[in-house]
């Protein structure tokens, strides 16, 4: 999807849509799928579960591959289902990929959120179907026990607004390690699953783009070894910008006072494009929504983000 190309934005949710609950990757357990389903019957949904979510046969996954995929195809496809919501990440979403129906997604175009495992899924709508999509909070991990009024209120805009201003709650300043602007469609997620799809023909493409990068519990070790993989794919030297999002215990146990930021400086050093950090969204709280595939601009001096149609 090159910048300035035309993109899919989903029909909007209202009150009364029917939701489909999805499980891309491990599974939850049937007080969680109870909870998660009246969770999303309080916001107003309607919910149909798909009925692989508590299966926890296949070990870390919720079902076998293609089952997962079928899944995904169902809920596509059902007319009466108006969105897709995922409801955990975890492991095995890159292996559905390509048990996915694409025609169908392209036919079908609906709202999917999740965020984490789910990016390996991001990427293919947006790169194969052109398909806005949204990486946002997760019924049982995010919306289930406690979401915030700022999570809350950032999905609502996100999934109800094609042009809007991404704004960190009070408390959580957004940082400058470069200074720039730029404006391109935002791509990215987790940053395990950015560098598994390399070399695959699920590659990440983020030439022209905004690259949003997030994590959790990784070692500084494994996180400079992820960067140098993406360098070396010169992901990059392609991209207008970088955003990063919440980086959860990703510490360094060798010397405390090198944080994640020191390390993404130490990277980007050599690149001219503008790189902003401290984006509230990834494993953290508050958990914000980003609409993947949309155009975004980036400004570092006034600190702003924009999300928009075209």
């Amino acid at each position: 999807m090159k910048e300035g190309g035309s993109v899919i934005w989903p029909k909007k949710l209202a009150a009364g849509s029917t939701v489909g609950l999805v499980a891309t990757s491990s599974p939850i357990t049937e007080y969680e799928k109870e909870c998660s389903i009246r969770s999303l019957e309080n916001m107003g949904y309607r919910v149909n579960a798909a009925s692989n979510l508590t299966d926890n046969s296949f070990g870390y996954a919720a079902g076998s591959c293609e089952d997962r995929g079928k899944w995904i195809n169902r809920m596509f496809a059902d007319p009466e289902v108006d969105g897709i919501f995922c409801v955990r990440g975890g492991y095995g979403a890159s292996r559905i990929l390509e048990y996915v129906d694409l025609e169908n997604v392209r036919k079908n175009p609906k709202i999917f959120v999740g965020f984490s495992d789910v990016t390996a899924l991001h990427i293919l709508f947006n790169q194969s179907c052109h398909l806005v999509t949204f990486h946002g909070p997760m019924v049982s991990t995010n919306m289930m026990y406690d979401f915030d009024s700022e999570s809350a209120d950032s999905f609502a805009r996100a999934v109800q607004d094609q042009s809007f201003e991404f704004k960190n709650p009070k408390g959580f300043e957004i940082g400058v390690i470069k200074k720039g602007c730029a404006a391109g469609r935002v791509t990215g997620g987790n940053l395990s699953v950015l560098c598994g799809s390399m070399g695959t023909p699920y590659e990440m493409d983020s030439r022209d783009k905004i690259l949003f990068i997030e994590e959790v519990n990784e070692p500084m070790g494994r996180i400079e070894r992820m960067l140098c993989q993406l360098k070396h794919c010169n992901k990059f030297k392609e991209c207008k910008g970088v955003m990063l999002g919440q980086f959860e215990g990703c510490g360094n146990r060798a010397d405390e006072t090198y944080e994640v930021i020191r390390l993404f400086e130490d990277f980007l050093s050599d690149y001219d494009i503008p790189v902003m950090f401290n984006i509230q969204s990834g494993h953290g709280k508050p958990m914000l929504t980003i609409p993947l595939g949309a155009l975004c601009t980036v400004d570092t001096e006034s600190k702003r983000i924009l999300f928009s149609r075209s």
